[in-house]
């Protein structure tokens, strides 16, 4: 997530989406690319593209000064690490998307790195229930550990898991995120709200063929939809922020790293993260 300070986007304080950035091609096709047109990548004496303005998949990358942020000298970077996307995503959907008000209802739909953080976010802002909903019955545990009250696996049910939802929570939610990308949960999730006032964040990455389709009539009444990248953070300004929150104790999430395996080793991390073994495995030279 780039921002370059200079574009429509970076000088609002209404959106974190930089012009810069290669995430905005997703809609038709990522560029792969740095700005200046190149890849500094090859393999084989082939060219390989660059992802996302990033590419840490190396035991070094090239990146446009607009996407480095300058942190703090002692910050532990196996650890802070996390800032660059899972963390920050979830986080900040939480408290800078959604803007969790205390004492609020809120229910997570996935419980990968991303999800956990939400509750972490929603957590921190004062909410009185925070329901987490997977259909892995085994990740409720942390869930728990990060601030969940109540856990549910649509699994154990044979009606629309927003039926549930609603019932139990007098009429739905006040706040709903999808973190997984699948567009029928996206649905459940906004039916899951409180038809007045119920706020819905997508977080969760479709398939970029996916389309999404409803009754006007759920946003008619007052329910919001609407989805937020890396958090809402501006990068470069907020990033340094974060790690010196971080630092500072304001929130711990060094609970999201299960394994870590030095590089050579990165195939084995995706295994786990395909079984559900891991939440986050950290890669070290």
């Amino acid at each position: 997530m780039p921002q370059c300070r200079k574009c429509k986007c970076c000088v609002s304080s209404d959106t974190n989406i930089c012009y810069q950035n290669d995430f905005l091609n997703s809609i038709g096709k990522y560029n792969g690319v740095l700005l200046d047109k190149t890849s500094r990548f090859t393999c084989k004496g082939k060219p390989v593209h660059n992802f996302v303005s990033t590419s840490t998949f190396t035991e070094y990358t090239v990146v446009d000064d607009i996407a480095v942020a300058k942190i703090h000298r002692d910050a532990p970077l196996d650890k802070v690490c996390l800032i660059g996307c899972a963390f920050s995503t979830g986080y900040g959907s939480a408290v800078k998307a959604a803007k969790v008000k205390p004492g609020s209802t809120c229910v997570v739909f996935g419980l990968g790195g991303v999800g956990l953080s939400v509750i972490m976010g929603c957590k921190v802002s004062g909410a009185s229930r925070i329901i987490a909903v997977d259909l892995n019955s085994d990740k409720f545990a942390k869930a728990k550990e990060f601030g969940a009250t109540d856990f549910i696996n649509p699994k154990d049910y044979d009606r629309p898991i927003d039926e549930v939802l609603t019932e139990m929570t007098e009429d739905g939610v006040d706040y709903a995120f999808e973190v997984i990308g699948n567009t029928g949960v996206m649905t459940s999730a906004l039916k899951s709200t409180h038809f007045g006032y119920g706020k819905t964040i997508i977080v969760g990455v479709a398939p970029s063929t996916a389309t999404i389709s409803f009754d006007p009539m759920l946003v008619l009444t007052g329910r919001v939809l609407t989805g937020a990248v890396f958090g809402g953070w501006k990068s470069k300004d907020d990033v340094p922020k974060l790690v010196s929150d971080y630092m500072n104790k304001k929130f711990n999430f060094d609970g999201l790293i299960t394994h870590r395996l030095p590089f050579l080793k990165i195939n084995e991390g995706f295994e786990l993260l395909r079984k559900g073994e891991s939440i986050r495995t950290v890669l070290t030279v």
